[in-house]
């Protein structure tokens, strides 16, 4: 014999050693025992490895008992007690030593014999799965502690190494069956839907994870706020100053889109996430502001997309529109809360106190081109927002005279400029400002959002 034949011959002799070990100190199902060596071998299920090291060690006793040792006797005796193997008992009854009638059965010391459920289980996550679309999913184990605590004890005092846990042998064996009946594929990192098991009290629940829907916005008429605005003084609940509709405005950039998004899927409720936001008095032009709508618990996902830009833009007709409707996820809302910093391109018609001159337009454009802005928390929101100093850079600086008291002025800056600060000069928050380098008191008529510069 070879040395590696010798070493594995001794290395099996290893491992039916420990399962003897083990068998004798607990009852073990098939799943369990077969478990604790689950990396070893490979295509079979813990059951079926289980049960062939049983098989073994009843041929290798009923063997020694045939050749006199007696000792053996006891080995088939855990077999059928802690083993629930029929063919042990029904061996110890050929050899004249059958168990007594007053044996009762045991369950299995770490699963409580509950792998019996997988069944049932999953039979009543198909049924909750019914009312939804997926294409993947995921299946997740709940476990009471006690249960949990016991199995690590169980393996330190055996010294698992190569085993499975309990946990992850419930998920696949239950994943496995909801595959078979359904085709739909497992994804271990970002499953549309988590299958919630818990063997131990029959218990099957789903967590329905978000739908994801970006794309981008162009709001096209003044005051209408990016987002739902609640009544300041009855916070949504409905007063008489909001008209009980327990806004400040009557409708929103994200209700607009919302609505036929959520329907559609058959969403609970959704949140809307965007590339910054614009004030409620200025138009978001150009190529429009990117979105993504988060749609919770949604039981529709395959949507057609199209259909529902068209619809969207429907009910949004002449105040907001949206370009570019396509399936998202939850990276995209993190590449848009990064991206609020972008680039942006800014058109604002301005009104001064007093008559302006083209040289004097000239002068603006040349201090305010390539030059670092530093503002302080606007007064108009420091109340919603920490009173600290933010420096700004303005890129390029473009102004027409419209009239001796009005012009235009396209700026390209870093995102997070406050432009109308940067016209009036907030009291000195702001600064430079076209205020103070004109020294003629100057108000913003109107601002648009004309772009906002993003890789995607």
């Amino acid at each position: 014999m070879t040395r590696v034949a010798t070493a594995r011959l001794i290395h099996r002799m290893d491992i039916l050693r420990k399962a003897v070990k083990m068998l004798s100190s607990y009852a073990l199902c098939d799943h369990c025992l077969g478990r604790q060596l689950a990396l070893l071998g490979h295509g079979i299920e813990n059951d079926e490895r289980g049960g062939a090291i049983k098989l073994v060690l009843e041929f290798k006793a009923h063997e020694a008992v045939l050749s006199g040792n007696q000792r053996s006797l006891k080995l088939l005796e855990v077999l059928a007690l802690n083993g629930f193997c029929e063919t042990a008992e029904q061996t110890l009854g050929l050899l004249g030593k059958p168990l007594s009638s007053k044996v009762h059965r045991r369950k299995c010391f770490l699963c409580e014999d509950t792998f019996a459920s997988c069944s049932d289980l999953a039979k009543m996550a198909l049924e909750l799965l019914k009312e939804y679309e997926y294409s993947s999913f995921l299946v997740g184990v709940e476990l009471p502690v006690h249960v949990a605590e016991r199995e690590d004890e169980f393996k330190a005092a055996f010294e698992v190494d190569r085993g499975e846990s309990l946990r992850n042998e419930f998920g696949r064996v239950v994943g496995k069956i909801i595959v078979e009946s359904t085709g739909k594929s497992v994804d271990f990192k970002r499953p549309e839907v988590v299958v919630l098991v818990n063997p131990f009290t029959g218990k099957v629940r789903l967590q329905v994870n978000p739908l994801f829907v970006g794309g981008r916005y162009r709001k096209l008429v003044r005051d209408i706020p990016q987002s739902k605005w609640f009544c300041s003084k009855c916070r949504g609940k409905g007063c008489k100053q909001c008209g009980w509709t327990g806004k400040m405005y009557p409708e929103s950039v994200q209700e607009i889109v919302e609505k036929p998004i959520l329907e559609a899927a058959g969403g609970v409720e959704a949140s809307f996430h965007a590339s910054g936001r614009e004030d409620i008095d200025a138009r978001m032009l150009g190529k429009g502001r990117p979105f993504v709508l988060e749609v919770s618990k949604p039981k529709k996902r395959f949507l057609n997309l199209a259909k529902l830009e068209e619809a969207v833009n429907a009910s949004g007709k002449g105040k907001v529109e949206i370009i570019g409707l396509r399936l998202a996820d939850r990276e995209g809302v993190r590449l848009l809360k990064k991206s609020e910093a972008t680039q942006k391109r800014y058109r604002v018609l301005v009104e001064f106190e007093k008559e302006v001159s083209e040289e004097e337009l000239q002068a603006l454009k040349n201090a305010l081109a390539n030059v670092v802005v530093k503002q302080r928390t606007p007064l108009r929101v420091l109340h919603r927002r920490a009173d600290l100093t933010r420096e700004r850079y303005i890129y390029e600086l473009n102004v027409k005279r419209l009239s001796p008291k009005k012009a235009e002025m396209k700026i390209r800056c870093q995102g997070g400029l406050y432009v109308k600060e940067l016209v009036t000069g907030d009291e000195g928050r702001t600064v430079p400002s076209v205020s103070e380098i004109l020294s003629n008191k100057a108000s913003p008529l109107k601002l648009d959002v004309l772009e906002i510069v993003m890789d995607k």
